[in-house]
């Protein structure tokens, strides 16, 4: 499934930059995955405000930003629940930096973390893999961006990303929603 165009980086970073909201699109869509990984309810009411707090201290939103995260929303919780989809992490293409990539991926696991933590205040009564997974994770999100842009640097930074796409997966099998209908969760 292709992301639609509304959803790429540079659209959200301009919506963002518009409302004034000093937040990163790998952040914004690190905490939505956080939340909705974590098991967050999926009425609009519930995730919006979960996620308000996070990004813009529990702040409405400007209309047309909203519209773009219930989007963002959707997209993600169709990517989360069914693997045909191919769920990723929100992150710069391949062809900037990697230095760059490599910040973004610790931002976007930084604010994962942040996003499951508030849904699931008592990780250490998580399964053994998911809180060895979230110990992994915290380590990836102080990784060090003074990196080489070499083949080696490439390709660790590739096995963490997809480290942290399967943790991500992990943690919406053990502590995500029931299966529903998305288009019943934007529904004002």
């Amino acid at each position: 499934m292709a992301t639609p165009p509304s959803l790429r980086i540079d659209n959200l970073m301009a919506a963002l930059d518009a409302a004034e909201i000093g937040q990163q699109p790998v952040e914004v869509h690190g905490a939505l995955v956080g939340l909705i990984c974590g098991g967050v309810e999926q009425s609009r009411r519930e995730w919006n405000s979960a996620f308000l707090e996070l990004i813009n201290d529990g702040q409405p939103l400007p209309e047309t930003l909203q519209q773009l995260i219930d989007e963002l929303y959707k997209d993600t919780l169709t990517r989360l629940s069914d693997i045909d989809f191919g769920f990723t992490p929100m992150l710069p293409e391949e062809e900037e930096p990697l230095a760059k990539r490599v910040e973004a991926l610790s931002l976007w696991v930084q604010s994962f973390l942040t996003g499951i933590a508030i849904v699931q205040p008592k990780l250490n009564k998580a399964s053994g893999d998911v809180q060895e997974v979230i110990k992994d994770l915290a380590e990836i999100a102080l990784v060090e961006f003074d990196v080489a842009d070499d083949e080696e640097s490439e390709a660790a930074y590739m096995e963490l990303m997809e480290f942290s796409k399967m943790a991500a997966l992990l943690c919406y099998s053990e502590f995500g929603p029931e299966p529903s209908d998305p288009d019943e969760t934007i529904i004002h």
